[in-house]
Parts: C-alpha cells; structure tokens; sequence
C-alpha cells in the first residue's frame, strides 16, 4: 500500500533561474529569491507528484537595481498588480533513466498558460543531519509576450533590445517531511 509523501523545496539549495538576451547578443541572467512549493508523491514515486510551486515576483533579481525596479514596473510583471508567479504541475512523466517531462500550467502577469520543462532528476541522498532529499535541474523555454510581457525597444540597426525568448534554469532541492 502506498502512503503520501509530503515534500518541501529547500530554498538555500535551491535557485529560481533565468536568462534573456540582451541586444540580441548577450544573455542577462536573473532569478527569484523568495519561493515556496508545495509537493506530495505516493511514496518517493516522483511520477505521481502533485506540484504547486509560487514565487514572489517582488524578489527577483539581477544584479541591478534599476534594472529590477524597472521588471518590476507595468512595462514588465507589474508587481503591484500581479505579485506570484505560479506553477501547478499537470504531469511528470519519465522519458528515460533520470530524464522527465513536466507540463503544467504557468500563471504570470495574470495569464496562464501550459508549458512543457525537460527535467534531470538527479535522485535520493540522505544529507549528514538525516534528512532524505531529491534533487532536480529544470530547464525550458518560454515567449514572453504570451504572458503579457511585451516591453520591447527597437535598437539603431533595426534589432530588437531584449529576446522574446525566456530560457529557465531552476535548480531545486527537496526535503521530505515526516
């Protein structure tokens, strides 16, 4: 008989990630401090997870605060309006040893809508304190402006200042809870 596992990200190993194109020839990274996620699988069977993840938009950083204060402006989140950044997991399925899929639904800047993440899983480890933790690498692509996020700028040479393109890297780690 299977019992429910309750399991809790670990936000000091765990990093909410993301890069942008800058120019159309560098890449600005960013990420989210404050997040949550709340996850429960039938057993340590990841492939039954329920998984609600939440960040807060007003953490994000990149190393710039006038760059920060002008995401969290309306041209971009509009924190003010729309202050999570929501993940409800519809599915995570194996595609072979340690790599999955993850489809769910995104809510960001009010719109959600589903998006596909590739997944490594990396698996369980009993960290020197006892606890069983799992470990994940997360990556995906999402298109800004689907979500609202449709602030742009025309460069000199006809280019466009920032990719519509959103690459994520997230790294996490679970702890199961007793």
């Amino acid at each position: 008989m299977s019992t429910n596992t309750n399991w809790a990200i670990d936000p000091a190993h765990s990093e909410i990630g993301f890069k942008v194109k800058h120019m159309m020839f560098t890449n600005v990274s960013g990420k989210f401090n404050n997040f949550s996620a709340e996850i429960t699988t039938n057993d340590d069977d990841f492939g039954t997870a329920n998984i609600n993840f939440e960040a807060a938009v007003d953490s994000i950083s990149t190393g710039n605060t006038d760059r920060d204060n002008h995401l969290l402006s309306p041209d971009f989140f509009d924190a003010a309006q729309f202050s999570k950044i929501q993940f409800k997991g519809t599915s995570f399925t194996k595609v072979d040893e340690g790599d999955y899929k993850l489809v769910g639904d995104l809510t960001m800047h009010g719109v959600t809508k589903p998006v596909t993440l590739d997944v490594e899983y990396g698996g369980l480890m009993k960290d020197p304190w006892g606890n069983i933790k799992a470990g994940f690498s997360i990556t995906g692509k999402i298109t800004r402006k689907e979500w609202g996020l449709a602030y742009n700028a025309v460069l000199d040479n006809g280019g466009i200042l920032l990719s519509e393109e959103v690459k994520l890297n997230i790294e996490v780690q679970l702890v199961k809870q007793s």
